[in-house]
């Protein structure tokens, strides 16, 4: 990869973001499609978070990704917000318009994506959604119109009673699952809570709950302890790999108007994670 003074500037701002698997996704579509852009990985400290912005302006970077901790913090600094970003309350996606900076998140769309990829089906389906955090916000933006009924549940009861409510604007049946016990009702259980990111954790459910016919979803991006225990139990299992790449893949198109190479980009994750 050659860069000079035309090159477009990409990167990802969070803290940390040693970690990420993003630069070698990004760089390797850049280099299979011959684009002169580069993505590289920005450490940013809370407290420098509206001058990090402000650089994104002045450099004319194209745009960047937007992690943890910045995701919701970052809206006040732009000047445009999708709805769907404005309704989950995070952005994950920064494109800059000569100056103008607007915001997307497109984790809840790579999450469809990675299922429509992996032949599961969501439509008509009872699903229970662990946790009610940033992510899963952005995957029941989507799943709240389709399922047949979604139960969500959090230890935090407030903060799921106002994901319900919020969720229940968007039409469709939304309910506050009082227990972990109501996935053995559901046809797909999701995690979207941290248990899983250290071998330690305990899985979030209670394995006797799962059985062969679910579909048992992870949105850690390697086969947690929850994903161990479901494929023991007969369940379809998927770790959060795939939404990963897509999400990275529809920022890759709003930055540079043009189709992912996602088969390369996959190849790259995969990569990266087995380097891991």
């Amino acid at each position: 990869m050659s860069i000079d003074s035309r090159t477009r500037i990409t990167g990802l701002i969070g803290h940390p973001v040693e970690h990420s698997l993003s630069p070698a996704m990004h760089n390797s579509a850049y280099e299979h499609l011959g684009l002169n852009y580069c993505y590289i990985a920005l450490p940013v400290h809370p407290d420098s978070l509206t001058r990090a912005i402000e650089g994104i302006r002045a450099l004319s970077f194209r745009g960047v990704n937007v992690t943890v901790p910045h995701k919701e913090m970052v809206i006040r600094s732009l000047e445009e917000v999708d709805d769907e970003a404005l309704f989950i309350g995070a952005v994950n996606t920064v494109v800059n318009n000569d100056g103008r900076l607007k915001g997307y998140n497109t984790d809840g769309r790579g999450f469809i994506r990675s299922l429509e990829e992996e032949n599961i089906h969501y439509k008509d389906k009872r699903i229970i959604v662990l946790g009610t955090g940033g992510a899963a916000r952005a995957v029941c933006y989507y799943l709240a119109k389709e399922a047949s009924e979604l139960y969500l549940y959090d230890i935090d009861i407030e903060k799921a009673r106002s994901l319900v409510s919020d969720l229940s604007d968007l039409g469709g049946k939304v309910f506050q699952a009082e227990s972990t016990e109501k996935a053995a009702d559901a046809d797909i259980i999701i995690n979207a809570t941290p248990l899983g990111l250290r071998p330690t954790d305990p899985i979030p459910i209670n394995e006797g709950l799962m059985a062969p016919d679910m579909k048992v979803i992870d949105l850690i991006y390697w086969d947690t302890p929850l994903l161990v225990a479901a494929k023991d139990a007969g369940c379809t299992v998927m770790n959060g790999l795939g939404m990963l790449l897509w999400q990275g893949a529809l920022a890759f198109e709003l930055w540079t108007g043009k189709s992912a190479p996602v088969d390369v980009m996959k190849n790259a994750l995969v990569s990266g994670l087995a380097s891991k």
